[in-house]
């Protein structure tokens, strides 16, 4: 019987990678994001088998319920959650960030992470066989920030202590989570880094990119594993970025 997966974040970069290298795989995936056009568009892109589609806000607690509830119905159970969705906020000092960008961050980041882990938690407690994987995305961000990135980081950061309790608390239902910190994959958002990005020191300078499917192959090996083993914390980045030591 096939695995079935969630992927939020859907419509686009990592989110689309990751649904697509899990439907070749054999994967059952339904795709959740806010974007209907981008949605239908990542299904469409896939070789292999037909995704369930569903719009979903991740900061709307009802939409949330609703898109595990569809789930439960289409294929009556979950193996994997890939806690994607995300969002960025323009990159300004702390004391010009409207608070109302700051809640919109997190509403996504880390309430969006929340709520779709509770849910995926629900259902892999009390399916038969019961257990399953969730894996978040933390981000490079989770462990060094980039210039005036404030509610970004934040949320990153809060991302990993979402991840470690997930992975303490699932331990006795065999509910498995783990992080993967992903830094410069080639997708529309980081685009902009071939043109230049804000270093530590306020100069711009263009950064390395890698393929995004080595993410997809990174999330498919992690859940490649049996739910006896964890890959707790991942990262895969582009070798050359400016991360590990001075750059």
């Amino acid at each position: 019987m096939a695995k079935v997966a969630v992927v939020t974040g859907a419509g686009s970069g990592i989110g689309r990678a990751v649904a697509l290298g899990l439907l070749d795989a054999g994967y059952a995936v339904a795709l959740a994001g806010r974007r209907v056009a981008e949605l239908e568009e990542t299904a469409g892109l896939a070789k292999a088998g037909k995704p369930l589609v569903v719009p979903t806000d991740v900061s709307d607690q009802a939409a949330v319920e609703t898109l595990f509830e569809k789930v439960g119905k289409q294929f009556g159970r979950l193996d994997l959650l890939f806690n994607n969705a995300g969002r960025g906020a323009p990159a300004v000092p702390i004391d010009e960030l409207p608070v109302e960008t700051w809640r919109a961050v997190v509403d996504t980041n880390l309430t969006g992470a929340f709520l779709c882990a509770r849910e995926a938690f629900r259902m892999m407690r009390t399916q038969t066989p019961g257990g399953g994987r969730i894996i978040n995305n933390g981000s490079i961000s989770a462990h060094a920030p980039r210039p005036f990135a404030t509610a970004y980081t934040a949320t990153k950061h809060a991302i990993t202590g979402l991840t470690r309790q997930l992975a303490l608390d699932g331990r006795s239902f065999d509910i498995v989570c783990g992080q993967i910190d992903i830094g410069n994959a080639d997708t529309p958002l980081t685009g902009r880094m071939k043109e230049g990005v804000l270093q530590a020191d306020l100069r711009k300078a263009t950064e390395p990119l890698m393929d995004v499917k080595h993410v997809a192959d990174a999330v498919l090996y992690m859940d490649d594993l049996p739910l006896e083993a964890n890959v707790l914390f991942m990262t895969v980045m582009a070798n050359k970025m400016p991360f590990v030591g001075r750059g």
